[in-house]
């Protein structure tokens, strides 16, 4: 068996021990579904009479608030899954689990990359279930196919860029605590963007925040896609959002996956 063999070998192992971790404690997938959809109906069923009225009417014809504000929280859907992906990682790490697994003549990058992508199918799958549920609530789409296609490449690179993130945050973390609250900002930040208001309706430095911090764009590109609104040059601020906070992850995520922790 050649070492490329062995390496997938290695990580579909390990991926399909995650994997069943999942499955047996569910809870976290559950929170990671629950936030985004608590959200969804506080803010269509209770604030969306009045928060819709400030928002322009889409191009298909509906002006019904769910179709302006799921987009905002599918992407808090994949911060919300970052909790998960570093409270998962902690735990190996607090329990002796990845520290055995380096000891043991495996592929070492597995461990990371089993852990990623399972994190990764988490969060598309949450993601899914929360879309479910704005159908349910009257969400509609006039996409394309091929858009369709689109959405689910930004999601799925956005879930990746944060799952490195998370796994970062739960290999650095020296406590369960600090591994599942230290990522809790992020879950607000699409609130401070164009989530739930316009970013134009907002005062003059919030505004001038929201317009420039990471979740804006790609909620604009995702807006863009699902109902034909104005992407302008936000698809490419977005990927590169995508991209440096991919980096930024994986480059923390092996520092504390390499670092000596026997002092």
């Amino acid at each position: 068996m050649s070492t490329v063999s062995y390496a997938v070998a290695d990580s579909v192992t390990l991926l399909r021990r995650n994997i069943k971790n999942q499955l047996r404690y569910p809870t976290t997938t559950l929170s990671v579904i629950g936030i985004p959809v608590l959200f969804l109906l506080l803010f269509v069923e209770v604030f969306g009479h009045v928060l819709g009225k400030g928002v322009p009417a889409l191009p298909n014809g509906d002006a019904d608030y769910v179709n302006y504000v799921l987009p905002g929280l599918i992407v808090m859907t994949a911060a919300t899954g970052m909790i998960g992906t570093a409270v998962s990682t902690s735990i190996d790490m607090t329990e002796g689990i990845i520290a055995r697994f380096k000891t043991m003549a495996i592929f070492r990058p597995a461990i990371l990359i089993a852990r990623a992508t399972s994190s990764v199918v988490q969060t598309l799958a949450s993601m899914a279930a929360v879309l479910a549920v704005g159908f349910l609530m009257g969400f509609r789409s006039n996409a394309t196919p091929l858009e369709w296609l689109a959405v689910l490449g930004l999601l799925t690179a956005l879930s990746f860029a944060l799952t490195w993130l998370g796994v970062g945050v739960g290999l650095a973390s020296k406590t369960l605590d600090a591994a599942s609250n230290a990522p809790f900002p992020l879950i607000l930040l699409p609130f401070v963007g164009s989530g739930i208001v316009p970013t134009d309706t907002m005062p003059a430095g919030l505004r001038d925040f929201a317009e420039y911090q990471p979740f804006t764009p790609m909620i604009e590109t995702l807006r863009g896609l699902l109902f034909g609104t104005e992407i302008g040059d936000s698809g490419y601020i977005a990927a590169a959002w995508c991209a440096g906070i991919t980096v930024l992850g994986f480059v923390w995520s092996l520092k504390h996956f390499n670092k000596d922790r026997t002092h």
